[in-house]
């Protein structure tokens, strides 16, 4: 059985990795969500914990025994949030995490995207920037994903970027994010220390479709 941890599991993001989880016999997984009412319905092989992630005892104990920790966690404070997961793994030896933060922390956009990226979002961003230094600090086994601009749309299509590459595209669905946390839930080898753009191919532009 493959225990799999899921922080801020009212996410939509996660809704998808839940749901695609949900059939899987040889996942436990447990969601760590603030308001269980917005949760939904909860897959047989599902259970919950209410709290948050700066809560160390209880983090502590949602984290033991759990072979992959998948985090989808925002705020201002997303660095202190960071820490704290970091804290609670390496307290219960858990090593497998993948950390879902944004496109433009780097300055890795390129173009009048990157221009109109940075400006709308800019500011908000530092947190992020902050919470993948600690990640990529720590001795975990991480995967940090960069998505562009989120969409609803059901579909997958998708492709990655190195945190050295210039990153692409300026879109992607929310599924198609989920998509690769679940190939890595599958094979945690996958992408094991990577720190991952993720966008919708032919995606280029000046800012998001949508915007």
């Amino acid at each position: 059985m493959k225990n799999v941890l899921i922080l801020g599991a009212n996410g939509q993001i996660s809704q998808w990795a839940i749901k695609g989880l949900a059939t899987d016999k040889g996942v436990s997984q447990t969601l760590l969500v603030r308001n269980p009412k917005k949760l939904g319905d909860t897959p047989s092989n599902a259970k919950v914990i209410i709290g948050n992630v700066l809560d160390k005892t209880l983090l502590l104990r949602a984290v033991q025994g759990q072979h992959i920790v998948y985090a989808n966690l925002t705020g201002e404070d997303l660095d202190v949030q960071a820490k704290s997961v970091i804290a609670a793994m390496k307290a219960a030896g858990v090593k497998r995490l993948v950390f879902v933060l944004s496109l433009g922390i780097y300055d890795e956009v390129p173009g009048k995207f990157g221009d109109w990226n940075n400006a709308i979002i800019g500011e908000d961003l530092k947190p992020f920037r902050r919470a993948a230094d600690a990640i990529e600090a720590s001795d975990l086994q991480y995967t940090i994903l960069r998505p562009a601009w989120l969409m609803d749309e059901d579909e997958v299509d998708y492709e990655l970027t190195l945190k050295s590459e210039p990153f692409k595209g300026t879109i992607v669905s929310r599924k198609s994010v989920s998509d690769l946390i679940l190939k890595i839930i599958a094979s945690p080898e996958l992408h094991a220390g990577e720190n991952l753009g993720i966008n919708k191919p032919n995606s280029d532009g000046n800012k998001p479709y949508f915007m």
